[in-house]
């Protein structure tokens, strides 16, 4: 009788080839790389000038090896249809980007949660222009600590993350903490769009109170609205007493750490972002007010 070989060598055959890819793929990649694996793991999707502003000097460096890392599977990218010119990739985890995650981790794939095909799904979600939005803001903030010595986005927490922490409260956009000159600025984050009633938005800082009365302390909500007119309508309706909001108008290429916040108890100019303070000064200013 001929000797055959089991199904367990077969499996393990496949194995020790993943393993073989994966040990020949990490020679390849940098520590850059694996920084934007994380990102693209943490916050799904970004384009392909926010991976530029995070970890790169310029926008053709960050095409040039993005499409390295498209050929080794490490991202997946896909452009959308423009009618007034070509749109940038946006970039998803691939399946070599998955795995080199899943090996930091200690984990399996599987163990990660994630799907390719949940991923691609984001090229005809209706909320893909929200995200994007959302995490240009944040890739704005860490161009900017990559420019300075003073300044950190020490926290950027995903709606994913903030879901996980405090789901059954409130749902943020984002959580982050910025540090400017020894001050730590902790701040959940709202971007709108418009979509939402006002309404819908002042219904929201009743759950942050009861967020703050769960922590013990709280915390900056800040806004980020697409225009001066929807900027100034919200405002009418966003003061709470036990919730301190800032609002913003931040356009593509304005600096979100720059004098552009304003709390909703303040009628004077913007401030800068960490400028804002302890969030106690806003709701004692609430208070006051006749």
């Amino acid at each position: 009788m001929k000797a055959g070989h089991s199904q367990g060598d077969g499996a393990g055959a496949r194995r020790q080839g993943r393993d073989d890819r994966l040990y020949e793929l990490a020679g390849r990649l940098t520590e850059r790389d694996r920084m934007i694996c994380r990102l693209l793991f943490d916050h799904r999707v970004l384009t392909t000038p926010q991976v530029a502003d995070v970890a790169f000097r310029s926008l053709r460096k960050a095409q040039e090896r993005l499409s390295v890392l498209c050929a080794l599977g490490v991202v997946d990218r896909f452009r959308l249809r423009s009618w007034s010119g070509t749109s940038p990739y946006h970039l998803t985890l691939g399946p070599s980007g998955a795995a080199v995650i899943a090996a930091e981790r200690g984990v399996t794939v599987a163990d990660l949660g994630w799907h390719r095909e949940t991923a691609t799904a984001l090229s005809t979600n209706r909320q893909l222009a929200h995200l994007v939005g959302c995490n240009g803001i944040f890739c704005a903030l860490l161009r900017t600590a990559r420019t300075r010595t003073d300044c950190a986005l020490d926290e950027w927490w995903s709606a994913r993350r903030c879901a996980g922490a405090w789901g059954e409260i409130v749902r943020p956009d984002a959580y982050a903490v910025w540090v400017e000159r020894d001050v730590r600025l902790p701040f959940c984050f709202e971007y709108d769009t418009g979509t939402e009633t006002l309404g819908r938005l002042k219904a929201k800082l009743d759950g942050y109170a009861r967020l703050a009365r769960v922590v013990g302390h709280p915390t900056w909500i800040v806004f980020a609205f697409p225009s001066p007119g929807r900027h100034s309508a919200a405002r009418r309706v966003l003061a709470h007493p036990e919730v301190p909001v800032a609002t913003a108008v931040i356009g593509p290429n304005a600096a979100p750490d720059g004098p552009l916040w304003r709390a909703v108890t303040d009628p004077g100019p913007p401030c800068r972002l960490v400028d804002l303070g302890h969030p106690s000064r806003a709701l004692g200013a609430a208070t006051a007010r006749p």
